[in-house]
């Protein structure tokens, strides 16, 4: 589906009805990977759930925008348009970072905010790249062009991790409009608001994360005071996919916490 925010098509696509779950994806690919992700966990009925490509990758163009600030207003836009409920928001690494600006323009309308390997402003500390876990049989269906993408996005190399990453990640990745993109990420910060956030949050990183870390993620339990951190062992980057039933529970306890109380907006 497509929709026309000011100069720019925003691509997306959504599953099911019910509550509105909006889910941003990370830097460098499409809607595909967040998409694989979530549909892996979420509930079979009561959530419509609703995935754009971020400006300058998939299928979305940049238009005007000019730092990541425009990007958050562009989402927010997107959002009056398609919705008129309250809704659900998650965003992974970049896409988090969006979500956090995003929940605090439109706090009145967020049921939950999900952030899963959230990066910032900046990192303080992360931790060196290390592999947990090489199986024989990890790279059998990879192209050996895609060998190297991988291990760098991995931590857990499985056959089933680089199935995820053959069919979710790569696809988007040749999709990207660097140029444009790079245009965008010069005007990194964002504004995520100085007032608490009070809705139910959920914070998740991989204890194993080179690029967001986790030291970064406990400075969130205090503008987000409804929140449960986690940080995961034996998971980096792409913790969604590499401890999947885990992330399930988070997931699940998440979407209770947001809905208590207004189930009416929950089912």
């Amino acid at each position: 589906m497509e929709c026309r925010i000011h100069e720019v098509t925003v691509n997306y696509v959504e599953h099911g009805s019910g509550v509105p779950l909006v889910a941003l994806h990370g830097a460098g690919v499409d809607h595909r990977e967040i998409e694989a992700a979530i549909e892996a966990v979420v509930p079979g009925g009561g959530y419509r759930r609703i995935y754009p490509d971020l400006p300058g990758m998939g299928h979305t163009t940049t238009g005007g925008l000019a730092c990541k600030d425009d990007v958050v207003t562009l989402l927010g836009d997107l959002i009056d348009r398609l919705l008129d409920a309250p809704l659900l928001l998650l965003g992974h690494s970049y896409g988090a970072y969006v979500a956090r600006g995003l929940a605090a323009r439109r706090q009145d309308r967020v049921l939950g905010l999900a952030l899963l390997c959230p990066v910032g402003e900046r990192a303080r500390k992360v931790p060196e790249p290390t592999v947990v876990r090489t199986d024989a049989e990890a790279y059998d269906e990879l192209e050996p062009a895609q060998r190297e993408g991988f291990d760098e996005y991995f931590v857990v190399r499985t056959r089933a991790t680089a199935r995820r990453y053959r069919e979710h990640v790569v696809p988007g990745k040749a999709l990207v409009d660097e140029v444009a993109l790079g245009h965008i990420f010069a005007g990194w910060k964002i504004d995520v608001g100085s007032d608490s956030f009070p809705a139910p949050t959920l914070i998740v990183a991989g204890r194993r994360d080179s690029v967001a870390g986790y030291i970064d993620a406990s400075d969130l339990l205090e503008p987000y005071p409804h929140s449960t951190l986690a940080v995961i062992e034996e998971a980096g980057h792409a913790l969604m996919h590499e401890r999947p039933e885990l992330f399930a529970s988070l997931f699940a306890d998440w979407l209770n916490r947001a809905c208590a109380g207004t189930r009416d907006n929950c089912r």
